[in-house]
């Protein structure tokens, strides 16, 4: 079983039937020990979810390294569910924020009919440049799987931001 052990706490990863992930491959990030709670008071439901397989789910998506350095991914509510993948939406815009052409970018799931959902991305140019859907597909493919390339790119000069600046 791979963990880390922080004193009496441990952390896993898990996959969804509660199978221990090897290292480098993604799961979600569980914790158990004698600091962590055992359960909510009075909420059946929720602990269902939150304290299955004897560990507390915290909901984020990560790996452990080979040295047993924790990598957090991403949200499991933020997943993409492509037909039987689950992306990262995170890991996606990492790649497209690495173009050098790209100022701004967020990658985001769409319904789609044969697999649940699709990836699709939209992207701000860097002042200056020019860039367009294919080359922005044909960066991705350099870097991420092909079921993780955006299907549609959306070459736009702004994105819808929160109070706080979130895209």
């Amino acid at each position: 079983m791979l963990h880390i052990s922080l004193g009496s706490t441990t952390i896993v990863i898990l996959d969804e039937e509660g199978t221990p992930r090897p290292p480098t491959v993604p799961g979600e990030v569980c914790i158990r020990g004698l600091n962590v709670t055992k359960g909510y008071k009075n909420i059946t439901e929720a602990n269902k979810a939150a304290f299955a397989f004897g560990c507390f789910h915290t909901g984020d998506v990560g790996y452990l390294d080979a040295d047993d350095y924790l990598h957090l991914i991403g949200r499991i509510k933020e997943l993409i569910n492509r037909g039987e993948e689950k992306i990262s939406p995170i890991e996606v815009d990492v790649v497209l924020l690495d173009h050098l052409d790209v100022a701004q970018a967020v990658a985001f799931g769409v319904p789609d009919n044969k697999y649940g959902e699709e990836i699709n991305c939209a992207v701000i140019p860097r002042e200056g440049t020019e860039i367009d859907e294919a080359d922005v597909v044909r960066y991705c493919h350099k870097y991420l799987a092909a079921f993780k390339v955006p299907k549609r790119v959306f070459i736009t000069d702004s994105l819808p931001k929160t109070a706080t600046g979130k895209i």
